[in-house]
């Protein structure tokens, strides 16, 4: 495919940012996605405020979200291995009705009156396992839709910013309609914002999916999966560090309805602008990934990445007013971002192909699957010793975790270099 050709700096640097766009697959994708993201951010907001005014309580917030997460950390391992044989498409297309039907029941739960903690709970773990199976091979999907190799780093740094993009858009929109008419209504919207991601992914044109003629039995792969995975020092490191943050990150998301009503004396409203601003700085991050092309050079992203977050996090954890409150969530947003794109982008382009689902099972069990400890992490530790002192020792636990990685990095450069000279797509240092 040719390049664009702009005619001035400011379409340049436009171009530069969206080329991935370039190809019609990923584009529909990208809108598609974009719409069902908001309805996703929106019943995120919902769910939390939603378990809170039932039980008062942090620790339930913990459970809920513990319920929601624990299908990652154990099914995903497995789910890589699948991704690896089986048609991508088709697995992404059915976990998209699958998740439209749960936010169905949800809604019709809540709408009715007849909502309780322990179908709430139900509902949530249902998602993940539906969720443990379509995230790691969306993320190997992402090669199938974008055929310029190229650019695949710009399509992973998109596919974050238009997450964010719905992170900013969908939690003040959900806060202001609980308070106007519920929660269930956030369930509702969400439920109907499936039908742009299916419209899309329906209009895609693919090529006939093979199978791949290597396949063995499911256990041996996924240990052929580990050793290829954890035996790489970069790929190691990197998930690591993934999944510390990720920890951190869920233990301060679970308790943000603990800071938006109790700490800034707020309600809906509160919670939607502080997730809301979280969402801007992880879109602002997102757009200055999206102009990078060398993911070796990126490496010296992530510790900074890292020490951004964890001391935004402390002075959130300290703060008792909602603009300072929103500004440090504001660069939380950025530094977790920056972090995780970075972390994906590296890993995607040091990973063949014909391991990709299983090694991006990893990525997803180490962010998502380690966030399902976080959530019952927070609200264990908060409901003992405070959500403030919980989120500022996070902050800190982050802020000495990016000051050893960045003595390591010299070292992961080389590696990365190599293993990128041994796929025949040699980068420079």
């Amino acid at each position: 495919m040719k390049p664009i050709h702009p005619r001035s700096s400011e379409t340049l640097g436009l171009a530069v940012v969206f080329r991935a766009l370039r190809y019609r697959n990923f584009r529909l994708y990208f809108v598609g996605q974009n719409i069902s993201l908001i309805g996703t951010w929106m019943q995120n907001v919902a769910i939390g405020w939603l378990v809170y005014r039932l039980t008062h309580s942090a620790a339930m917030l913990g459970i809920v979200g513990f319920a929601s997460q624990i299908p990652s950390f154990v099914i995903t391992p497995f789910s890589g291995v699948y991704a690896d044989r089986w048609n991508k498409y088709r697995v992404i297309f059915v976990c998209q009705v699958l998740a439209m039907i749960q936010a169905l029941v949800i809604a019709i739960l809540t709408l009715s009156g007849r909502i309780a903690i322990w179908q709430i709970a139900a509902l949530s773990m249902t998602l993940g396992i539906i969720s443990s199976l379509e995230i790691p091979t969306r993320h190997a999907f992402l090669v199938t839709m974008v055929e310029g190799k190229e650019d695949l780093s710009n399509a992973i740094a998109l596919n974050s910013l238009m997450f964010n993009a719905a992170r900013l858009i969908g939690p003040p929109i959900a806060g202001i309609l609980i308070t106007l008419w519920g929660e269930g209504v956030c369930f509702m919207v969400n439920a109907l914002s499936y039908i742009a991601v299916l419209w899309a992914l329906a209009l895609m044109r693919l090529p006939a999916h093979t199978r791949p003629g290597h396949a063995g039995r499911p256990l041996q792969e996924l240990k052929e999966g580990i050793s290829y995975t954890f035996g790489s020092a970069p790929r190691r490191s990197i998930l690591i560090l993934v999944g510390l943050m990720s920890l951190i990150a869920m233990s301060q998301s679970v308790l943000m309805p603990v800071f938006a009503r109790d700490i800034l004396g707020g309600g809906a409203n509160t919670l939607g602008f502080l997730a809301g601003s979280v969402g801007m700085g992880a879109l602002v991050g997102a757009v200055y990934l999206a102009t990078q092309r060398n993911p070796v050079r990126m490496l010296n992203i992530i510790p900074a990445a890292a020490g951004i977050f964890g001391t935004a996090l402390v002075l959130f954890s300290i703060s008792r007013l909602l603009w300072v409150s929103m500004a440090a969530l504001f660069f939380a947003g950025i530094g977790l971002m920056s972090h995780m794109v970075v972390s994906n982008t590296v890993l995607q382009t040091i990973t063949e192909d014909d391991k990709r689902g299983r090694v991006m099972s990893f990525y997803t069990m180490a962010f998502m699957g380690m966030a399902t400890f976080g959530t019952l992490l927070g609200g264990s530790i908060a409901s003992r010793i405070g959500a403030a002192q919980t989120v500022l020792g996070g902050g800190i636990v982050c802020l000495c975790a990016g000051i050893v990685f960045s003595r390591q990095i010299p070292g992961l450069k080389k590696r990365v270099h190599g293993i990128r000279q041994l796929l025949d797509s040699p980068i420079g240092i």
